[in-house]
């Protein structure tokens, strides 16, 4: 097995806003009501756990399409990440462990300053 992989950097930005997209829907989702459209609260004791839900006003159109936009956002990372031509040059044997270290990887470093060919460091020490 690879011990690392040098993934470029669109990929970890694409995984990168996965993430973000994903935590930003999964918050909207909790702090809206229940059900989409208005319903009546119900109570059910009949099966093996009690299940109790107020009655929900619904989602506001404004709601219901944040929610669409951020799902649609969603879906297309997953198909960027997914399908880029990085995984054709993965083994078959890695893909697993490759795929699970770009979800785990730390966020991209942001881009080196040019001007200095990136030997700032080199001149301090």
């Amino acid at each position: 097995m690879a011990s690392s992989f040098d993934f470029p950097s669109d990929l970890r930005a694409g995984q990168e806003e996965l993430h973000q997209v994903r935590a930003e829907l999964s918050a909207l989702l909790k702090r809206l009501p229940w059900s989409v459209e208005p319903l009546d609260g119900f109570s059910d004791d009949g099966g093996w756990r009690k299940v109790e839900r107020p009655a929900s006003p619904g989602w506001t159109a404004d709601e219901q399409a944040e929610v669409e936009k951020l799902r649609q956002r969603e879906h297309e990372l997953a198909v960027f990440v997914t399908c880029h031509r990085f995984w054709t040059d993965v083994a078959t044997g890695d893909l697993v462990e490759a795929r699970t270290r770009l979800k785990h990887a730390p966020p991209a470093p942001p881009a080196e300053d040019a001007s200095d060919g990136g030997r700032q460091d080199a001149q301090e020490t």
